[in-house]
Order: structure tokens, then C-alpha cells, then sequence
């Protein structure tokens, strides 16, 4: 058996009489076992007992393995027994092994067509899996067989039909009545009323969560940490409370401890999928992103059917430059979420990835226009779909997506400076004026149309003077703004001024070291030319 390393403490009287007693009780067990080694009972009633301690938040120890192996010497004794493969599929379901938890739960379910309990626990299965379809039937042959003593079925009907992503006014109804059955059904389900005790003495943790939510709102995460540490101390299979340290190491930036909390709670429950998720969240922030794409690709086996670990899982192979391995999760993502404002951003997305780092421009129109289709109010669709028409030099279409968003947000700055860029690469200039002073008019702070407007009357209408108001006003709404600067040194070189101007070229050189606007063999020549 494996055991918890954590700083020794003094167990509550309470807590040592229930371990002294499950102890003996264990004892017992194994004494008759060496007089009737054969009796599945005894090996039964030997897991039931090492299952049960597992389960105690208060106890140190992990015994599901050995709950198995008792499980697994009575199976060989009654080979065809369908309580005994039910056990083995619970203590598999608790030991986090999914898989197996199923075959188990199956076989039981074959031996027994009729086990009520094997068909509940496999939809609870099913439910950690993701597969909510499954879970939903394997929810009701559980409640088809123990009609008026199955609270715990209606409860997960309950909670299967209320989170349904195609929910609608008929399993929203659904959804009330099973509530319903559950709460009248309760009295008669003793594992029901067994769950809601053993939930109820979770309360006693409350003051700690309460003072230790106190101390993180006034920054004492000092203080904080302490009062979980001393709590997992007595409690030391109470799983939260390792989330939580974790969370408080990491907002203190301590991301190996926080690292190793989150692991102990996976440890307790491998399925504690809050628990992968802020882990990766912790490796991501360390920027260990290897460690973090592991993470979720673990999660993705267990709940292989949940959006959000796949498009996580994208974001991270985007940021490690694996492209193509980002779009396939984006894609998967896609087909997965049916929510349509949550799919239409990640479409986005994935249109970007396609048009900036795929040079896929017919797959990112194709992935701007599926997210069109799901949200038409979304400005930001108009704008990267004209964006990579105009790519594709197909500036009739990038016109017209430009006014279709204007005729939704005629004030909309960044259409009308994205407009007027059009109009000025199609040799339209009065056009491209016209809407950049538009866009000027929309945001007064608007620094790429103050540029840009620059650049049309320095080179293309001589208007140097004009130019160089421009270039100030841009590189005063932004002073990092290295093209503005570069600019403005540009035009002040024509009126003579060499010495301001390679001052802003050497102001625009410094910027761009950050910001990478301009090829540096541009400012190199510039500032050469100076004095040459």
C-alpha cells in the first residue's frame, strides 16, 4: 500500500476509534481467511472493508488495490458471480481506471441483466468519460430495475439532462421531473442517504475554507497556506484541500510546490479533473509546455469529448510553433462544442493560425466564414475575413465584407482604417483619405490611421509638412510605435533637418529591436544615407 508522506500529527479521539475499529475489524477478516481461504464472502467483506478505508478522507493510506485483489480472490471462487465483477468495476471506477471499470461493469450487467447498481455506476462512468449519451441509458436500466429506491439514478438524470448541450424546453422538463424523483425517492435509497452523510461531514472543513478564503482576499497567502497544511494534517484524504494549497502556491508563484499539491490530489483521485486542469495551468505558467501538453492530453483520454481540453491543448502547440498539430486540435474542438459564440471564436482562430503561419488563405476564408454562419454580429469576423481576402488579392470581396460591417457598425474605426487600406492598395487615394479621417474621426488615439493617412501625403501627394503632423500626432498615441518614428524621420529629412531625423531613426531602431516593424537593414540604410 502506498502512503501519503506529510508532517506526523495528532489524529482526533474520534478519528483513532473509527481506524482502531476498522483495523480490527480487518484483522478479523484475515484470521478467518486463513481458516476458509476459499470463502468468497470473507474476501468480499475484506474488500468492502479495505474500499470503505480507502474512502476515508481521514485516513493516510491508499487501499483500493487491495480492495481489488480480495475482489478479484472471490471472483475465482464464483466465477460467475455478478455482484463480485460489480465490486471490481466500483473499486476500478474509484481507482481511476475507466477502461476496466466499464469491462467489469459490463460483465456484471451480462451475469445480471437486472443489477441495478452496476447499471448506475456505469453511468457514472460514462459521465466522467463525456460520453453522456451512454450515461443517460446505463442511467435509466438503473432506474428501470429499482423503480422507487434509486435516487442516486434520478440525481444523475438529474444532472445529465440539466447540462445537456442540446437541451430544449422537453429535457429542460425532463430535467425537473428527474430532480423531482430524486428528492421523493430519497428515503427509500440508503446509498443515497449513505453519499448525503458523508457530504455533510465535509461541512466541518467550512470554517478553515472560510478563513483561508479571508486570509487570500487580504494577500496572506502565508497564512493561508498554513491553515491547509495543519487541515491535511488530520484530514489527509480530504482531496480540495491540495487543490487549494496548489492554487495559493501558485498565485504566490511558487509553481514546483503547487506542482507537487496538484499531483497529491491526482494521486488521491485520479479523476480530479480540476486538478489536471490548474496543473497544467501551472506547468503553462512555469513555461514548461511540454509538461503542460502531457497534462491535457492525459485529460483528453479520460474525457476525450470535452471542447475546451482540445482547443487548450491547440493554444499550446500554437505557441510551441506546432501548427499543424494546433489546427487538428482546433478543428477537433470545432466539431466537438455545439455552443455557437464558443465555436465561432475558436473558427476564428483556427483562420487565423491558417492565413498567418499556414499561408492557407482559401482555409482561413473558409474558417472566418464558418464562424461567420454561427455568429453574423461578430465585427471581428468582417474584419479577419476582409483581411485575408485582401491576402488573397481578392479585393472585391474584401470590399464588400467591409461594407456589410460598416452597414452593422458604421463607426467602427478599425473597418474604415482596414477600408481605407484597401481603397489605397487599389490606387483609390482620395478614397483611402476619406476613410482613414473617418477612422481618425472614430478614435481620436488611433495611431496605424495617423501613420498610414501620413504616408499617403508624404509620398504620394508631396505633402511633407501635412506628413510630418501626421507622424507626430501617431507617435504621440503611441510612443513605441517604431514605423511612426521611421516615418517621421522620413519627412523630416526632406525639409533638411539631418541631425532630428537621425535621432528618430535611431529612436525607431531601438524600438524595433522590441517590436520587429521594420527590416533593420532599412533603418541601417536610412541613417547612412544621412551623411553619405
Amino acid at each position: 500500500m502506498n502512503m501519503i508522506k506529510r508532517k506526523s500529527s495528532n489524529e482526533d479521539e474520534i478519528n483513532d476509534k473509527k481506524q482502531d475499529k476498522v483495523k480490527k475489524a480487518i484483522e478479523r477478516c484475515q484470521l478467518d481467511l486463513q481458516k476458509k481461504p476459499n470463502n468468497e464472502k470473507l474476501h468480499i467483506r475484506l474488500g468492502d472493508l479495505y474500499l470503505a478505508w480507502h474512502l476515508d478522507i481521514f485516513n493516510s493510506s491508499q487501499y483500493i488495490d487491495e480492495a481489488i485483489t480480495e475482489y478479484q480472490c472471490a471472483l475465482e471462487i464464483a466465477i460467475d458471480s455478478s455482484e463480485i465483477y460489480y465490486k471490481i468495476g466500483r473499486a476500478q471506477y474509484y481507482k481511476g481506471d475507466l477502461d476496466k471499470a466499464i469491462n467489469y461493469l459490463n460483465m456484471a450487467i451480462e451475469k445480471d441483466n437486472k443489477n441495478a447498481d452496476a447499471y448506475y455506476v456505469l453511468a457514472e462512468t460514462y459521465t466522467r468519460k463525456a460520453y453522456f449519451f451512454e450515461a443517460i441509458q446505463a442511467a435509466k436500466e438503473s432506474v428501470k430495475y429499482k423503480k422507487f429506491r434509486n435516487s442516486r439514478a434520478h440525481f444523475l438524470l438529474y444532472k445529465l439532462y440539466q447540462a445537456s448541450a442540446f437541451k430544449n424546453f422537453k429535457v429542460g422538463c425532463q430535467s425537473r421531473f428527474e430532480q423531482l424523483l430524486s428528492i421523493l425517492t430519497f428515503p427509500f435509497d440508503k446509498k443515497a442517504i449513505e453519499t448525503v452523510i458523508r457530504t455533510l461531514s465535509y461541512l466541518q472543513f467550512m470554517p478553515v475554507l472560510f478563513m483561508s478564503f479571508y486570509y487570500i482576499q487580504i494577500r496572506r497567502l502565508d497564512k493561508a497556506i498554513d491553515l491547509y497544511i495543519k487541515t491535511i494534517d488530520k484530514a489527509p484524504g480530504f482531496v480540495p484541500l491540495y487543490c487549494l494549497l496548489g492554487d495559493a502556491y501558485l498565485a504566490m508563484g511558487h509553481f514546483e510546490d503547487a506542482i507537487t499539491e496538484y499531483k497529491m490530489a491526482i494521486w488521491l483521485d485520479s479523476l480530479n479533473i480540476p486538478a489536471f486542469r490548474h496543473l497544467a495551468q501551472a506547468y503553462e505558467e512555469q513555461g514548461d509546455y511540454d509538461r503542460a501538453i502531457e497534462t491535457y492530453r492525459t485529460l483528453i483520454q479520460i474525457m476525450p469529448t470535452v471542447p475546451d481540453f482540445h482547443s487548450n491543448l491547440a493554444n499550446l502547440y500554437y505557441i510551441k510553433g506546432e501548427f499543424k498539430l494546433a489546427v487538428a486540435q482546433y478543428q477537433t474542438a470545432i466539431t466537438l462544442n455545439p455552443n455557437k459564440r464558443w465555436t465561432s471564436i475558436i473558427a476564428q482562430t483556427l483562420g487565423f493560425v491558417y492565413q498567418e503561419n499556414q499561408n492557407d488563405l482559401d482555409a482561413a476564408i473558409c474558417a472566418y466564414q464558418n464562424a461567420y454562419t454561427m455568429t453574423p454580429e461578430d465585427i471581428d469576423i468582417y474584419i479577419n475575413l476582409g483581411s485575408a481576402f485582401y491576402d488573397k488579392e481578392d479585393y472585391d470581396n474584401a470590399l464588400s465584407v467591409y461594407r456589410k460591417a460598416l452597414e452593422l457598425d458604421p463607426t467602427n474605426a478599425k473597418i474604415h482604417c482596414n477600408l481605407a487600406f484597401l481603397h489605397w492598395g487599389k490606387g483609390n487615394t482620395n478614397e483611402a483619405i476619406k476613410e482613414y479621417e473617418l477612422a481618425i474621426k472614430y478614435d481620436e488615439n488611433y495611431d496605424i490611421a495617423y501613420n498610414n493617412l501620413g504616408v499617403i501625403y508624404l509620398d504620394d501627394l508631396g505633402r511633407v509638412q501635412k506628413a510630418i503632423e501626421l507622424f507626430k500626432k501617431s507617435a504621440q498615441c503611441n510612443p513605441n510605435y517604431a514605423l511612426a518614428h521611421f516615418n517621421l524621420a522620413r519627412a523630416i529629412t526632406i525639409v533638411g533637418d539631418k541631425v532630428e531625423a537621425a535621432k528618430l531613426y535611431q529612436i525607431a531602431q531601438d524600438i524595433n529591436k522590441v517590436t520587429n516593424e521594420i527590416d533593420p537593414q532599412d533603418i541601417t540604410d536610412k541613417i547612412n544615407a544621412l551623411f553619405s
